[in-house]
């Protein structure tokens, strides 16, 4: 069997609705990790999206973060939070709130996580080190897994650049997160423990860049960094028969700031 695995930083569902239906009807995933929500798990518009033939499991609370998982072929097994995750102190909290950024579940023979990973907003931030920290929760998490028989895939927003050439020019990020070493030794402790980088093909120019800021022409121009990523077990990565990134759904007015990445597993 085929299956079709994706993840999409949709930034806003409810804002982005039009271009995710107009996107499940044409790409046809059988599976939809999507993070940045930014609505409540009521809110979410799950009546538009079992329309298409989806079950959802959502996870949000409100105006920031929130991640979700679509599915056509079963969900089940769902896990909101990585196990003891860490939470962030917001300047006017008294205690650290553990924030909606991971969400797992079995779709058919796969399991995945969909994941939301702290910005980290400036080296020596306390953002930082919160960032720092649920990255090596997250490698704690989905160790069990990544070691098991069964396909398995961390899907998401990593807000990190794992190599210089995953960002359009590496002067440009002197001294700013997303691209230091720290952040990029974290990815390396989670492939450790049995996690691969499934590298996407891009549809156009030379580099997969999955993400373009809405300034500066930033997307015409291709100043993109590839940030969304796709970390697969070895029954995983083996069953890989293609992967791209879908520059085409990034195109136009009304769109998030990310593209999906699109992986097709022949299982």
């Amino acid at each position: 069997m085929t299956v079709r695995i994706a993840t999409w930083n949709i930034n806003s569902v409810t804002a982005r609705l039009p271009k995710l239906v107009e996107w499940l009807e044409s790409a046809k995933p059988d599976v939809l990790c999507l993070q940045e929500l930014k609505c409540a798990a009521d809110a979410f518009p799950y009546e538009e999206i079992s329309a298409l033939g989806y079950q959802t499991e959502a996870h949000g609370t409100g105006r920031w973060n929130g991640v979700a998982i679509l599915s056509r072929i079963g969900i089940e097994d769902v896990v909101r939070d990585l196990p003891e995750q860490p939470g962030y102190l917001a300047d006017d909290a008294l205690v650290p709130a553990v924030e909606p950024r991971a969400i797992a579940a079995t779709c058919g023979p796969v399991r995945v996580w969909s994941v939301y990973v702290p910005n980290g907003r400036e080296v020596g931030h306390a953002h930082f080190r919160y960032k720092l920290d649920w990255l090596g929760t997250l490698r704690t998490a989905v160790a069990e897994d990544a070691a098991g028989e069964r396909p398995f895939a961390v899907l998401g927003d990593f807000n990190v650049a794992p190599a210089d050439e995953d960002v359009y020019d590496l002067a440009d990020f002197e001294g700013a997160t997303h691209v230091t070493p720290l952040e990029r030794a974290a990815l390396t402790a989670l492939q450790d423990v049995g996690l691969s980088d499934v590298l996407p093909r891009p549809l156009k120019y030379d580099h997969p860049y999955t993400y373009w800021d809405y300034r500066q022409l930033a997307f015409p121009k291709n100043r993109g960094m590839r940030i969304d990523l796709v970390y697969g077990n070895s029954p995983f990565t083996t069953a890989v028969s293609d992967s791209y990134v879908d520059r085409e759904a990034r195109k136009g007015k009304g769109t998030s700031d990310h593209a999906p990445v699109v992986v097709d597993l022949a299982l």
